[in-house]
């Protein structure tokens, strides 16, 4: 399931330095690896401690984790809704991911130029947003024009599509990102998803602090904070430098030492791959054997067979049931076979929807 999140932000804001520090996040969890797709691509492991207990269980010969895949997407100018500078190829970028991850500079440094002068973490926000905007607004109105007539022909489906696109055209007009836009009705969101607007993408906005300002936040956090309150959007907050530092110390046990010293439990690098995943949306099962313990990536919401094609696609097709056992139980009791003694596994059948960290064994049966 190969979805992506992109990292955008005005220059000089560390956005680069937070992807360099994710491609070393591997040891941060355990040895798993990092590869490059592309020179701003790159397929990131997610960090879960459930699969390292289950190991310890287990004893598999490899451990495979979930992954994301992070793209570094190229720096924006003013303009770039109207092709300015790299605007069409930054446009087509995030037109291709499916969540966007939002660096914004929330810290003071003479050493480090800011693009417009100063620090102003709300004005950065605003800057790109606009020209995220200001390319909806022009895909909305375009989208207008041609589902008018149908409309007023009284198509149904045209004249629902006229109306969210007119309530998006009121919203984007108003400065407003379409995400703050919500509708009630699945049909509303089925015709708003296929719109496929930049601004209605889930964003997650990380807040590059100084050292000092890592585990608390700072003034400017507390403004971007205040700032997306109405985006049902995530705010995570990580010092980029720190990061880096993180990423150079060659052991677990270093970088852990290293996290208690400054007041953290956990790297800002893990916290955005967990925070990434969440914005896509997506859970993991997982499947415990001898041969291997492996995180498998699905849809939250989705039902047994659905989760069972991941596997193969035999599987759905021929699916019979699910054996499910819960992650807690499978710990406490130690083994599957004591968790069948205690009578701890539950039979599932089609309709039941996966949660995440199930630990699952499909049952199917394909007639030749």
């Amino acid at each position: 399931m190969a979805l992506q999140c992109g990292i955008v932000g005005l220059p000089n804001v560390g956005k680069s330095t937070l992807f360099n520090c994710l491609s070393n996040a591997k040891a941060q969890a355990a040895n798993f690896p990092f590869c490059t797709i592309e020179p701003n691509v790159g397929v990131i492991t997610v960090p879960d401690e459930r699969l390292n207990k289950l190991a310890e269980l287990v004893h598999p010969g490899r451990i495979v984790p979930a992954t994301v895949e992070i793209v570094d997407i190229a720096g924006l100018v003013k303009g770039a809704s109207k092709g300015e500078g790299l605007g069409n190829k930054f446009l087509a970028n995030i037109r291709e991911t499916d969540a966007i991850i939002h660096v914004l500079r929330c810290f003071d440094d003479d050493n480090i130029a800011h693009v417009d002068g100063n620090i102003d973490p709300i004005r950065d926000k605003e800057e790109i947003d606009a020209e995220l905007q200001l390319k909806d607004l022009e895909t909305v109105e375009s989208r207008i024009s041609k589902v008018l007539k149908q409309a007023q022909s009284g198509d149904k489906e045209a004249k629902k599509t006229y109306e969210i696109l007119t309530q998006y055209q009121k919203v984007l007009e108003e400065g407003k990102s379409a995400r703050t836009l919500t509708f009630d009705d699945e049909e509303s969101r089925h015709i708003a998803h296929d719109l496929f607007l930049l601004t209605n993408k889930p964003v997650l906005y990380v807040c590059n602090v100084d050292d000092a300002s890592a585990a608390t936040g700072n003034s400017y956090v507390e403004q971007v904070r205040k700032a997306v309150e109405e985006e049902h959007a995530e705010l995570l907050v990580a010092a980029a430098k720190t990061e880096a530092d993180i990423a150079e110390l060659e052991t677990y046990e270093d970088r852990q030492l290293f996290l208690q010293e400054i007041g953290l439990t956990e790297s800002g690098a893990n916290r955005l791959i967990k925070a990434a995943f969440r914005l896509l949306n997506l859970e993991t099962f997982i499947t415990a054997g001898e041969m291997e313990v492996k995180a498998w990536t699905y849809r939250k919401g989705w039902k047994a067979p659905q989760c069972a094609g991941i596997i193969h696609t035999d599987f759905e097709k021929g699916f019979i049931r699910a054996e499910v056992i819960k992650y807690e139980d499978y710990l406490h009791y130690g083994s599957e076979n004591a968790v069948k003694e205690a009578g701890k596994m539950a039979i599932e059948g089609k309709e039941y929807v996966v949660q995440d960290g199930d630990i699952m064994h499909f049952r199917f049966n394909v007639s030749k």
